[in-house]
Formats: structure tokens, sequence, C-alpha cells
């Protein structure tokens, strides 16, 4: 018999490095991923090979029920798309603290945390500072492994346009090449293909501790996967 696949519970399948965490595991041995998300309607919405669905408040027993050695969070939303500071809290904070919790409750010992670079809970910037104290209350709960993942802009194609984001995209190339050098190395953009890579090759390192990845660890943990 085969040795038992790595087995991956994905919260936040849909968005753009859920669905690249989904798309790059397929061609990954020994790795099977297992999406936890929303009810929604096409297979367009289900983007991993295997999708566990319920409404939120539900999620743990989905978590515990996928039997996985690793959670990737990968949750995240705008404060326009949220609707409010609120809402946005709501969702990258609280749900965000929930599912870790979930996590811890259901017996995993690893999980990764999609955040962003500049992420400080004492940032003047709402959004940053938000990403900040998500990163704090996971942190405090004492996870075997935790391996937080802060990427610059995200390119790559979402299923809804943001139109700020779109532009930064097109820009983004020129200014990293001309512009974010040395200690600004970390704010360059990544594709979201080299973030899910990042997570998975992160995923096969079971070392204790918590972990901070920026731009240049990113790249280097998704060529991991390749010498594995």
């Amino acid at each position: 018999m085969g040795e038992r696949p790595l087995r991956l519970c994905l919260v936040g399948a849909t968005g753009l490095v859920g669905r690249a965490i989904c798309e790059q595991a397929i061609s990954v041995p020994g790795i099977h991923v297992i999406g936890v998300g929303r009810p929604k309607a096409g297979a367009a919405a289900n983007p991993c090979p295997e999708m566990l669905v319920a409404e939120p408040i539900d999620w743990p027993e989905l978590i515990a029920s996928a039997n996985a050695d690793v959670l990737v969070c990968a949750l995240g939303t705008t404060i326009k798309a949220a609707g409010s500071r609120a809402q946005f809290n709501a969702i990258d904070h609280d749900l965000i603290r929930f599912v870790a919790e979930a996590a811890l409750a259901g017996g995993i010992g690893h999980m990764i945390l999609v955040s962003s670079v500049g992420a400080d809970a004492h940032s003047s910037n709402f959004y940053l500072a938000v990403k900040g104290l998500t990163e704090a209350a996971v942190t405090r709960l004492g996870i075997r492994r935790l391996d937080i993942l802060r990427p610059g802009l995200l390119r790559g194609k979402r299923a809804q346009r943001r139109g700020l984001e779109t532009l930064g995209q097109l820009a983004a190339p020129l200014l990293d090449r001309v512009v974010l050098h040395g200690p600004l190395r970390r704010y360059r953009s990544i594709p979201a293909n080299a973030v899910a890579k990042a997570a998975l090759g992160l995923a096969r390192d079971a070392t204790p501790g918590a972990y901070v990845h920026e731009h240049d660890a990113l790249i280097a943990a998704g060529l991991s996967l390749g010498s594995t």
C-alpha cells in the first residue's frame, strides 16, 4: 500500500489564492486538498476536486471531518466588497480566528494563513491593522506550527474584478523592477500561483514554531516543491 497523502483542508478555495492552490495541487504528488466553503451554485464555485459546503457556523464540523494534517486559510475580502469596516473585520478577523480555533479543536497541528505584506496591529491603515490583529489572534492560539504568508499585490485573474487592483496589476511589473529594491523588495507584487506553490511547499514542513514569509521567502518556499 502507498503512503497516505498529506491532507490539506483549504478554507477560502474560491478566492484568487485558494483557486490557485487547488489548481497547483493537482500536479503535486502526495498532497490531497479538501475545500471548505459556503454553498454556491455551479461547478465554478467549487474549484477543488473535493469540496465540503455549509454555512460558516457549521465549518468546524466540516474541518474536523476533513481529517486533515494542515489547514490553509485563504479567506479575505476588501472593505468595499464587505460593505463596511465592521463587515470586513467580521470576515478578515473574526471568521479567520473562528476557523483557526476549529482547526485546533479538530486536532490539526499545522496552519498556513494567507495575510498581507505590511500587516501590523498598530498600523494607521485599517486594512493592515485588521490583518495584523488577525495574525496576533491566530498566533496566540498556540498552534504547533503556524506559517503566515505576507504577499504583496497579488497578480492573477479574479472571478470578480477589483478596479484599483486591476490597475495596480498592470503597473506592478514596472514598479517592481524600478522602485522596489532592498528593504522594499517585500512589497513587490507576486503571482497568486507563486503564493499557492509556497503554501503547498510549506505544508510539507512540520518543524514546530511560528514563521512569517514575505516576498523572497514565498518564492523560495514555492521552489522547494521541485526539490522534495
